[in-house]
């Protein structure tokens, strides 16, 4: 008999919690589906699947006869089944608690919805902690999979990953298997010739008792959603020739990973370093620091020693996005703050529908950005403050806090003073700017504050302003996301021009000089705040009425001095067509446009997406200008930009002793827009 290769092939399937339905269905039309009908005429190629719980739940509601197939396979014993965080958390990065929780919930829905439960798991984003080690075995799971670099950082030689390896802590073990590398770059994106030429080659190698196995568990996505793919994966049937030459061929044989676990032994025992895929080592960096590293691998692979040194060229860890991104940082620590509320609220009181809002805030993608992680997109960011805030109200009912109080939430050295009164809540920044980071509306579960301070990014290098380009084209096959330079909008220089300061509310500037404030002696009133800026003789007060927000200021003299503040507000049309101001019962323009009015005392951000709107007034009035931020990002789709708050700036001559201005907040039921 020839010597033989175990093609352990999985896909891991996930999609954001808060992605738009119409980008679930597209997904579902151009991938999922697809690929399940592909591998359903095919009951002899064995493969493994994990589907993150948020996106079954919904092609069980929505597909069933699709994910119907999927159940038929799994019971004839051609699928295995992959577990994980319900919501695809990283869970090196939540509680212990809630790590179970969250592996639990999807292993029982497993069980129940698809009549199996897994052996294994899938890491989010393959951030591997040993930390997890324990919480996994104790859920059940018997080994998990990671990149061969994470075993390249151990000290370990390709050709020793061919099969799985052994890890322990704290008295638990825990097998790891290594996915290739090189066949996550192959496939689908080789031809079908080659990757099979590969795989086949493999089985010329010789292993401890001749157990080979060729390890792949990648994104579904790259068969049908990624660019080209749709086309060479199912137009031109890669898939199908893919699998059809697989089975064909003497040297391959398809395995669940649970049978190789199963009859084989482990290589022995390993620890591996705290790491994630190798593409992320860069983008966990900060910029300079970034481009350092990328410069460094680009010099090491032109000297021809890339390949055999890279594991000793480890960037930054999936953690550095916490203190990379302060939007990042902010998130979690406020989820980390209702996670222990919840932990500490008696259990007769804790619902599942508290669990589940606190599992959707956990859910990765809006955490971090790269090539593929959230962050940029408001809509992800969106949906954590939905459901921490769902969560907050729940918890405030049973456990309820002061009406103001201060803290260090997100442990930056400053300190925050929350406000809240049931109906809004506002968390102030005590540093020289006096901000308000967090304007919250329980009844519209909506942030805000929920904006995003533009920063320079390391791959802002590959820009090159009103070009369209694609680099990187394979010779043969297509090309990947990750050698792709793809223009979705123009870029010009002012687009990426980072923000000197975070992007608040109320940022105030004095003859157009930012003011900063001091806190000696701060007064915290019943139902306000009070700063100062002894020097220039301005008080700033800050106080919640049921719905409304008002920011007084009082002046002792700068009288022809020119007082202005900044508002950056977090509305959820964005540049759609639902967001727009309405004006003396006109609509002047949309939020995606510059607006300029003078002598305004009363303005209204009507947005469709909210299902709210915010009535903005003065006691007196004010130059009024109004205007998009954008911040530009990099996704498999290539450079675009993306529309992160309305920035207001209120301009007006210190002509009086006070001026007061008032945001109101409500949902809408029915507003009158007036003509366009």
């Amino acid at each position: 008999m020839p010597q033989r290769v175990s093609l352990l092939f999985g896909v891991h399937a996930h999609q954001p919690v808060g992605n738009f339905p119409a980008v679930l269905d597209d997904a579902h039309l151009r991938c999922y589906k697809p690929f399940l009908h592909v591998l359903y005429r095919y009951p002899d190629f064995h493969f493994a699947v994990h589907f993150s719980g948020w996106l079954l739940d919904y092609l069980l509601l929505h597909y069933p006869e699709d994910m119907a197939l999927l159940r038929e396979m799994v019971a004839r014993n051609q699928v295995e089944l992959f577990g994980a965080g319900d919501t695809e958390p990283v869970l090196a990065v939540i509680p212990s608690r809630d790590r179970i929780g969250q592996i639990e919930t999807l292993s029982n829905k497993l069980a129940v919805k698809l009549g199996q439960r897994p052996q294994g798991a899938w890491l989010t984003e393959r951030v591997w902690e040993s930390a997890v080690v324990p919480t996994l075995a104790d859920c059940g799971i018997r080994y998990v999979i990671v990149d061969d670099y994470h075993f390249l950082c151990a000290g370990k030689a390709i050709s020793e990953l061919n099969g799985y390896f052994t890890t322990e802590e704290n008295a638990r073990t825990l097998d790891l298997f290594p996915i290739s590398e090189s066949l996550r770059y192959k496939l689908p994106f080789s031809t079908v010739d080659d990757s099979i030429a590969y795989l086949e080659s493999l089985a010329d190698n010789r292993a401890v008792n001749n157990r080979i196995a060729a390890i792949y568990f990648d994104d579904i996505e790259k068969f049908g959603i990624w660019p080209e793919t749709y086309q060479w994966v199912y137009e031109k049937n890669w898939l199908e020739l893919f699998i059809q030459g697989v089975l064909a061929s003497s040297k391959i044989c398809t395995r669940h990973y649970r049978d190789f676990h199963a009859a084989e032994k482990t290589r022995g025992i390993i620890y591996l370093p705290t790491t994630s895929y190798i593409e992320m080592n860069a983008w966990t960096l900060p910029v300079e620091a970034a481009n350092a590293y990328t410069d460094l691998v680009q010099k090491v692979k032109t000297w021809g020693w890339y390949e055999h040194k890279k594991a000793f060229l480890r960037g930054g860890i999936w953690k550095n996005f916490f203190s990379r991104y302060p939007e990042s940082n902010w998130m979690h620590k406020r989820m980390l703050g209702l996670s222990s509320r919840l932990a500490m609220l008696p259990e007769g009181y804790r619902t599942p529908a508290m669990l589940e809002k606190l599992y959707k805030s956990q859910a990765n993608d809006a955490y971090w950005h790269g090539l593929f992680g959230g962050l940029y997109l408001p809509h992800l960011r969106r949906a954590v403050y939905k459901s921490l805030l769902e969560l907050e109200a729940m918890l405030d009912t049973h456990m309820p806090r002061p009406s103001c109080f201060m803290e260090d939430t997100d442990l930056d050295g400053v300190e925050e003073v929350y406000l809240q009164n049931g109906v809004l809540q506002i968390v102030l920044k005590l540093d020289h700017n006096a901000s308000i980071c967090e304007l919250d509306a329980y009844s519209l579960n909506h942030n805000f504050g929920d904006t995003l301070r533009r920063q320079v990014e390391h791959y802002y290098e590959k820009l090159l302003p009103g070009e369209n380009m694609i680099s990187g084209q394979a010779v043969e096959g297509i090309a990947s996301a990750h050698d792709r330079v793809n223009f979705k909008h123009k870029i010009d220089a002012i687009d990426i021009e980072p923000d000197s300061y975070a992007q608040g509310l109320f940022i105030d500037r004095l003859d157009d000089v930012l003011i900063s404030y001091r806190y000696e002696d701060p007064v915290i009133e019943d139902n306000g705040f009070l700063i100062k800026n002894t020097a220039l003789n301005i008080n700033k007060a800050v106080a919640l009425f049921d719905n409304q927000l008002q920011i007084s200021y009082r002046f002792s003299g700068n009288r022809g001095n020119i007082f202005s503040t900044e508002i950056n507000l977090a509305m959820p049309s964005c540049d759609g067509m639902g967001g727009r101001y309405i004006y003396q019962e006109k609509i002047p323009c949309g939020f995606g446009q510059w607006l300029e009015l003078q002598h305004v005392d009363e303005i209204m951000l009507d947005d469709d997406t909210l299902g709210g709107y915010l009535l903005l007034k003065t006691s007196s009035p004010v130059m009024l200008q109004g205007q998009p931020q954008f911040s530009v990002s990099q996704s498999e789709s290539g450079f675009e930009k993306i529309m992160q708050a309305v920035r207001l700036r209120l301009e007006w001559p210190v002509s009086t002793e006070e001026l007061i201005i008032t945001l109101m907040i409500s949902a809408r039921e029915a507003t009158e827009c007036g003509d366009e």
